[in-house]
């Protein structure tokens, strides 16, 4: 399980390996043209099983942690299925691959 720390807050987001993976590419394009955006997740139950949003933008520092050393392959749909969301009002809504199982991510604080 790899990790998305946000900025100092302390806040570590727990994805897999693959997810993260689709997801840096999702939040890497959207701020490269320095557009500000929620993307939020549904919790855990380990540490909840409520919701979560956090607000990205350029002048907050991201760092992408991954637990394995290998590149993972990307899924095409499902990286356009959170691109699309990434582009709506509500911003980027965390889903899980189609056709496949993405565990939950997890709020750490």
């Amino acid at each position: 399980m790899g990790k998305i720390l946000y900025g100092d807050s302390g806040i570590e987001v727990v994805f897999d390996d693959r997810a993260m993976a689709h997801l840096q590419l999702v939040i890497g394009a959207k701020l490269r043209r320095n557009e500000s955006f929620f993307f939020s997740w549904k919790d855990d139950v380990s540490v909840g099983d409520g919701r979560s949003s956090i607000w990205l933008s350029s002048a907050i520092p991201l760092y992408f942690r991954y637990s394995g050393s290998k590149p993972v392959s990307i899924n095409r749909e499902w990286l356009e299925v959170l691109t699309l969301s990434a582009n709506s009002t509500v911003g980027l809504q965390f889903s899980g691959e189609p056709n496949g199982q993405t565990n939950a991510p997890k709020s750490q604080v």
